[in-house]
């Protein structure tokens, strides 16, 4: 399995970022799958999540300015990010929403600086 983040980069507060994730060596139409960010000198955050159905979840710091979906046909998930804060600041990582782990095997992630 290999998951591959882009779209990461450097943005103004109150800016906007579109996260993807390239998935392969799996059946993708079939995972839930989840974003989480791990900022400088913490512990890993989940984000938010979409069931194979489309079903979305978010943390409630992703509220009304995140947005995640995804694309079967391109084996891509994605995270719209809207309205962006300084506190965002993290290496964004998508990963495979387990039965055990909202955030099973992930990507190596990709930087996200919200600074002026």
């Amino acid at each position: 399995v290999q998951l591959v983040e882009s779209g990461g980069g450097l943005v103004q507060p109150g800016g906007s970022l579109r996260l993807s994730c390239a998935v392969s060596g799996i059946t993708f139409r079939t995972l839930a799958m989840t974003w989480a960010r791990q900022a400088p000198g913490k512990g890993l955050e989940w984000v938010s999540g979409i069931y194979s159905d489309g079903s979305t979840f978010y943390a409630d710091s992703a509220k009304g300015r995140f947005t995640i979906s995804r694309d079967n046909a391109k084996n891509t998930l994605y995270l719209q990010m809207n309205s962006l804060k300084p506190e965002d600041t993290a290496v964004y990582y998508c990963a495979i929403w387990t039965t055990t782990e909202r955030v099973g095997p992930r990507g190596q992630g990709t930087q996200v600086t919200i600074s002026s």
